[in-house]
């Protein structure tokens, strides 16, 4: 039992270190960032925009990111760290109010990509100070966190800065070189100084923000046929929509996260950091990415099913909406197969070739009515999740 002392400052964390109920309810206010990305991409479903909503969930993930690396060296239902978590939710609440507006600003109030940037980069320097204090005689941390800012916080903040300053194009451009820059400088700063203290901590804590996606896509179902009526053609949507969803999940937790906690578990201090690093902060991102994708195209699925007034059940996905339908699935199926390459050093067969056919339906998607590309898409995801788990089966019965 922690002291009143304890509860007052930064407790390191150990080995065995479990996710914290302070994490889950620091991670509910990304519930509702993502739902805003999928509504910034919905109210203008173009490539421009597509591109933009995918630079804003950069952002938002690494603000996420950064405090579950944090979180797995200094316990989070502490007092000093709690504190700091609740102020990061506070300015992460206003960045995702913002959202909506980052490229176009509705006249009167404040500006909010101006807001967004400011807010994004006060989350990055709460989390640098946060880091430094929570280890005041780590020279080789400090070193790496004095690099961090130099490289991968200051440059990329004032390229955000500049960008807000311009629309369009030109907006979208410089923010995406600035994700690029942090990115990169994230990469190239290395790994020393850097520590997973606890790997089933840092493995749990990125497997919730995945359930979070996906409960995300769960609300897309429900928010397109909020206010119309309740058919049977809605309703065969919406458990096709939730067969995907599921398939998601099985993919991920079944498949993918076991044996990337296994070897995370099996390797110490700089090999660990670099796979942590690589595995989760960096291909866990397309993985939200895409069932963010996937949650635009079954919200416009279900409006369109239920919205018998505008559209006919015949109507097909249009655009980019129907290639994000399928091809997040891809990108999801992409990112998993990286992640066990990563990991396992394994190539799995049929999550690359699912995951390539995915990203190649949309031109069949246009060709069909939207009902029934959401239904042959749970299907494809289905099929391929048994094919998968029979292999798997087999494998393991070979190898006894």
């Amino acid at each position: 039992m922690a002291t009143g002392r304890e509860r007052s400052r930064m407790i390191a964390t150990e080995g065995s270190h479990r996710v914290t109920p302070a994490e889950l309810f620091f991670d509910l206010v990304f519930v509702y960032a993502i739902t805003q990305v999928t509504a910034l991409m919905a109210a203008d479903p173009s490539l421009l925009r597509m591109l933009g909503a995918a630079v804003v969930l950069a952002l938002l993930w690494w603000c996420w990111c950064c405090f579950a690396w944090l979180g797995n060296v200094v316990r989070a239902d502490t007092g000093g760290m709690f504190a700091v978590l609740v102020a990061v939710m506070a300015v992460v609440l206003v960045v995702s109010l913002a959202v909506p507006q980052v490229y176009t600003d509705a006249p009167g109030g404040l500006s909010a990509p101006l807001v967004f940037v400011l807010c994004y980069g006060a989350v990055r320097i709460l989390h640098l100070v946060s880091y430094w204090i929570s280890s005041p005689g780590d020279e080789a941390l400090h070193v790496t966190l004095r690099r961090t800012a130099l490289l991968s916080v200051a440059p990329p903040f004032v390229l955000l800065l500049i960008g807000s300053a311009f629309t369009g194009v030109t907006q979208v451009l410089l923010w995406l070189g600035a994700v690029v820059i942090d990115y990169f400088g994230v990469y190239v700063t290395g790994a020393s100084g850097w520590r997973v203290t606890s790997p089933g901590h840092f493995a749990e804590r990125h497997g919730l923000i995945v359930i979070i996606a996906l409960g995300e896509s769960i609300v897309a179902i429900g928010v397109g046929v909020s206010g119309l009526p309740l058919t049977m053609p809605v309703l065969a949507a919406a458990a096709a929509g939730l067969l995907v969803v599921a398939g998601l999940w099985r993919v991920y937790f079944r498949q993918i996260s076991e044996p990337a906690e296994h070897r995370l578990t099996t390797l110490d201090g700089d090999a660990r950091t670099r796979l942590a690093r690589d595995a989760y902060t960096f291909l866990h991102l397309p993985l939200v990415a895409g069932v963010v994708l996937t949650a635009l195209g079954m919200k416009t699925v279900l409006h369109q099913v239920a919205d018998t007034e505008h559209y006919d059940l015949s109507e097909p996905l249009h655009g980019v909406v129907a290639w994000a339908l399928a091809g997040g699935v891809g990108v999801f199926l992409l990112a998993a197969a990286a992640i066990l390459l990563r990991t396992g050093g394994r190539r799995s067969v049929i999550l690359i070739a699912g995951g390539l056919g995915c990203l190649c339906a949309g031109a069949v998607v246009v060709l069909m009515p939207a009902l029934v590309a959401l239904g042959l898409l749970a299907t494809a995801v289905t099929g391929m999740v048994v094919l998968r788990s029979r292999k798997d089966r087999a494998a393991e019965t070979g190898g006894a």
